[in-house]
């Protein structure tokens, strides 16, 4: 009994602690650059009178370290919690920052450490981000692109024959498994953050779009230098990657508020798909919820608007072009494979989208224009949305068009003294390994099932697809032994082991009404097809992402900095030290 009434005050007690505890944002073991803006803010988990509460800044009352008191909220989103927040801080003495927060309840504290940059060592950053190329997707292009013979590759891919490398581990506030938001913020803005969530911490009220802020390197480059900016994608213009490079809330999904904190960003050069949320809405194609035509939003703030390759390479050659927007379809670009060779996906409806090498090609001539030099984000996309669909063979010729896309800015950047930092890496990964090969040719052994013929170890061999053209694609892919790329994250689906040559793959298609997805009959017939069944909830109709580390390599000033084992909110400090970022410098 003595034992049961110490347990029951053990759990009361805590209880107790936890009711008193505070949150604070930044969060612990924050890095901060000097001089960067950011949103200070403290939740109390219930009412609390301010004449009790107490913040601390190294020992200083927080608003004489700030240089201003905050807003104190006294019921937060009409509920019993209390919250002080002070929007657009700086600190700009390098160093460690304790925090303490008391409430005449509880006390809790957090220490960041605010960091400071050199002079500056490049004129321009270009960040290239394949977004899920996994270490499977890179070898399978260097395999494809440049061919293999007795075990040694033909030819580097350009994105690895780089001076600089590191793994960088890519874990977020909340989870061990990041998405494309949070990973990207990370790089963004050198903070972690939540699941969905685009260059803000997540709190917790109800309005996705006052969560506390954290400023963004293309804010930083524009009001430190005057750079140039420029974003660039396949994918949908208002996806999570690109959207990091300027947003702020932590609901990915808000499309239509996304292009409204785009317009307000205003970056010189803006390209990818997703014109759907930039049509007013009673125009055909449409998704957005009001009739405001950002198209022409941007077209009277003086941007030029490309919608085909032609007219993009027009438009970037005319030296009057100042600010370009290219938008090449109402969802997200097609990747190669069906581009240039199948014709599949949406190929039919925009017959003229831009390869990722002429959409870089544009960026380059237009923002290199400015004096002051310019940051770049380039997004190879579609690599991600393929791995998801379990879409191997279009994830990795779009690895290779990424390939592409940085040779050429390599050799641009050599042409120019070599003044770019140059970075390109993943967001996070995909589960996928490159495990042999599947092998057809087993005519002399009939009905044989085609999992049998997944060839490993020495039964691999090497496949054999027919030699690259100039940009480093095999024309076939419905070759007799093809390279085995399996993910570990599975829903139910017929796996067929062969590509898909109409359309992207749809391994499965929702069930009913409920929002639970099934294996999709489509691929139920094909010859050999097995139902195989996936590890994943029903809820999931793709596979999803894994948390293991991502390469990055780097060439140009201030890539030695990249080396060993890295975090992803080191990435940002790399590009903002190359720039001399920081206040002061």
């Amino acid at each position: 009994m003595v034992r049961g009434s110490a347990l029951a005050s053990f759990i009361v007690l805590c209880w107790a602690s936890s009711l008193s505890a505070q949150t604070i944002y930044p969060i612990d073991r924050a890095e901060i650059l000097a001089g960067a803006k950011f949103d200070f803010k403290v939740e109390l988990p219930g009412p609390v009178d301010p004449a009790k509460l107490k913040v601390t800044v190294n020992g200083a009352d927080y608003a004489t370290a700030f240089g201003r008191a905050g807003t104190f909220i006294e019921r937060e989103d009409g509920k019993d919690q209390s919250a002080l927040i002070l929007r657009d801080v700086t600190l700009t003495r390098p160093g460690n920052v304790v925090v303490d927060v008391s409430d005449g309840m509880g006390q809790h504290s957090v220490t960041w450490t605010v960091y400071d940059t050199g002079p500056r060592k490049a004129k321009n950053v270009i960040l290239f981000i394949g977004d899920g190329m996994s270490p499977a997707h890179r070898v399978a292009a260097r395999i494809l692109s440049k061919g293999i013979s007795e075990g040694k590759s033909r030819g580097k891919l350009a994105i690895d024959d780089m001076p600089h490398m590191a793994l960088v581990a890519t874990a977020g506030s909340d989870s061990i498994v990041t998405d494309s938001a949070n990973a990207a913020s990370a790089y963004a803005t050198g903070h972690k953050s939540a699941v969905n969530a685009l260059g803000v911490y997540a709190d917790r009220t109800a309005s996705p779009f006052d969560d506390p802020r954290v400023e963004t390197i293309t804010s930083l480059a524009r009001r430190r230098h005057g750079m140039a900016i420029g974003v660039v994608t396949n994918t949908e213009i208002e996806d999570a990657t690109p959207a990091a490079m300027v947003a702020h809330t932590r609901r990915r999904a808000a499309y239509d508020e996304i292009v409204e904190q785009f317009f307000a960003a205003k970056p010189d050069v803006l390209m990818g798909g997703g014109s759907a949320n930039f049509l007013p809405k009673s125009a055909a194609g449409s998704k957005r919820k009001d009739e405001t035509d950002y198209i022409a939003k941007f077209r009277d703030a003086g941007y030029q608007v490309a919608t085909t390759a032609s007219e993009l390479g027009a438009l970037s050659a005319q030296p009057e072009t100042a600010r370009l927007l290219g938008l090449f379809a109402t969802g997200n670009m097609d990747g190669v494979l069906d581009r240039k060779f199948l014709k599949g996906g949406g190929v039919k409806k925009f017959p003229e989208q831009p390869d990722l090498t002429e959409q870089v090609q544009a960026a380059l001539q237009l923002l290199s224009r400015n004096e002051a030099g310019f940051f770049l984000m380039v997004e190879s996309g579609m690599i991600d949305k393929y791995a998801h669909l379990l879409d191997m063979e279009r994830a990795v010729y779009d690895t290779i068009m990424l390939d592409n896309a940085v040779r050429q800015t390599r050799e641009w950047a050599r042409a120019r003294g070599d003044d770019t930092l140059i970075l390109v890496l993943a967001d996070h990964n995909h589960p996928n390994s490159l495990v042999g090969t599947v092998n057809d040719d087993m005519a002399t052994v009939p009905n044989v099932p085609l999992r049998e013929r997944v060839g490993v170890y020495d039964r691999a061999g090497f496949p054999n697809y027919p030699a690259p053209d100039a940009d480093g694609y095999p024309a076939r892919i419905d070759v007799s032994r093809r390279l085995a790329i399996f993910s570990a994250s599975l829903p139910d689906h017929y796996e067929t082991f062969r590509p898909k040559l109409d359309n992207p793959n749809e391994p499965t298609v929702k069930a009913d009404a409920d929002g639970t997805f099934k294996a999709n009959d489509k691929y139920k017939d094909v010859p050999g097809a097995v139902l195989r069944p996936g590890n994943l909830s029903a809820m999931i109709g793709a596979s999803v992402h894994s948390g293991e580390d991502v390469i990055l390599t780097a060439t140009g000033p201030g890539s030695e900095r990249v080396h060993g084992s890295m975090d992803n909110t080191d990435v940002f400090r790399v590009m903002a030290d190359a720039l001399g970022l920081a206040a002061g410098q």
